[in-house]
């Protein structure tokens, strides 16, 4: 592969760790905005990225099971820092159901479902922004892992989950035109906002 020709648009990736399709359905749609709103992107699963040298700016994402980012997701984030920690960043993750804003303590849901790796990652890449989303299952699909299929075996855990497709595409469009305005801006960095607690599936 060869690098981006110096002087031509501004080219976004959006890569994504995924197990059930959440995050792949999210990157897509903010591909597909910002493409919209003149910004060329793709929407490509971390594995297959090889080089991040052909891209001005990424955007990356993933499920997050139990407070805790995809494993994918984070080492892909480790394993580019050097041409991340030179690019515009922006970091965001798929995980908590339902409809309730607000968990039965009171507290945000989308606040308190920030993945813990989000702490280390914006010191590490200075992300200009992060959102966490909605994010949907399914329960007759196939487990994967051993943390899945514990769910399966117990039935309380099984009905704490609700089912169903929770993700908020007009919340995943305004976040694409921030980016795509915050590129057209040209903007200083600013600090990913959030907050740290557990975000169950994907």
């Amino acid at each position: 592969m060869t690098a981006r020709a110096p002087g031509g648009p501004v080219r976004i990736l959006v890569a994504y760790a995924t197990r059930h399709g959440a995050p792949a359905g999210i990157a897509e749609r903010l591909a597909s905005r910002l493409a919209a709103d003149g910004i060329p992107a793709e929407a490509l699963p971390v594995t297959a990225v090889d080089d991040v040298a052909l891209y001005d700016a990424v955007v990356l994402g993933g499920a997050a099971y139990m407070g805790h980012w995809l494993k994918e997701a984070t080492a892909f984030a480790k394993r580019h820092r050097q041409e991340l920690q030179d690019r515009k960043v922006w970091l965001f993750s798929s995980g908590p159901l339902g409809n309730d804003a607000v968990d039965k303590a009171g507290e945000d849901v989308l606040h308190s479902a920030r993945p813990k790796e989000f702490t280390e990652l914006t010191t590490l890449l200075q992300p200009r922004g992060e959102e966490v989303f909605f994010g949907a299952w399914n329960p007759d699909a196939p487990p994967v892992g051993i943390g899945e299929r514990l769910i399966r075996l117990a039935p309380a855990s099984r009905e704490a989950l609700p089912a169903g497709d929770f993700r908020n595409w007009d919340a995943v469009d305004a976040w694409a035109d921030h980016i795509a305005a915050e590129l057209a801006a040209g903007s200083e960095p600013t600090p990913g906002s959030g907050a740290s607690g557990p975000a169950p599936v994907d």
